[in-house]
């Protein structure tokens, strides 16, 4: 029995679920459309160039959580997850968590995104574990700010390796399954790296290094 562990965005989906909520807010009117959009589209940018400054992220993408109360974005969510969301689980994923079931893998999610997008997404993809950035919350409001440590770059093999402090796993018989050059940290960790639809510098990295490439978008 191994780990195996997933990223989410352009892994097991077909979309970024992080940029996705902030196109689902602009449709649904919950946040200004013109300037989010706008900014919204540069932060992505930003992350698919390895560039992105993510505190600066987090504190625009917490701030409209703080607007409403937690049972309407809770509300917002379902809806999001039910038609925005599982329209665009990548066509191989079903069958690659299967596989990992059929051999009794512990599976686990660790995503940048943060946890009140991610948590009812591996609810849906039925994987028990997920680490994810930790939105906080006081007297049932999200307060805007985060706890511990993003679950980004470098962030991801910290808030794994701490998880793993209490689990008998360790990282020496490991799957990572990762689209981006940004999880290039934690994919020089495990055991087997495996690029899934891979961005150019990851596929070049991938490449030279013999990992295996998958596409589970057909």
């Amino acid at each position: 029995m191994a780990l195996a562990i997933f990223d989410l965005d352009h892994t097991l989906l077909n979309g970024d679920s992080d940029y996705l909520w902030g196109e689902y807010m602009v449709a649904h009117k919950i946040v200004d459309e013109t300037e989010y959009k706008r900014l919204n589209r540069l932060f992505l940018e930003d992350y698919q160039r390895g560039e992105l400054d993510n505190h600066q992220y987090l504190q625009f993408a917490l701030k409209p959580l703080t607007l409403h109360p937690i049972e309407k974005l809770y509300d917002w969510r379902q809806d999001y997850i039910e038609n925005w969301i599982k329209p665009r689980i990548a066509t191989g994923t079903p069958n690659l968590l299967d596989k990992h079931r059929q051999q009794l893998d512990e599976m686990i999610i660790v995503s940048a995104t943060n946890l009140f997008i991610t948590a009812p997404i591996a609810e849906l993809l039925d994987i028990p574990n997920i680490l994810s950035t930790e939105p906080e919350i006081i007297d049932n409001r999200y307060t805007g700010n985060y706890l511990g440590t993003p679950t980004y770059k470098e962030g991801k093999v910290t808030v794994l390796k701490q998880w793993l402090e209490s689990r008998d796993h360790n990282l020496d018989d490991a799957y990572f399954y990762s689209d981006s050059i940004n999880d290039l940290p934690l994919l020089e960790q495990v055991a087997h790296p495996v690029a899934v639809n891979p961005d150019d510098a990851l596929e070049e990295i991938a490449q030279q290094r013999h990992w295996p490439v998958k596409d589970l978008r057909s």
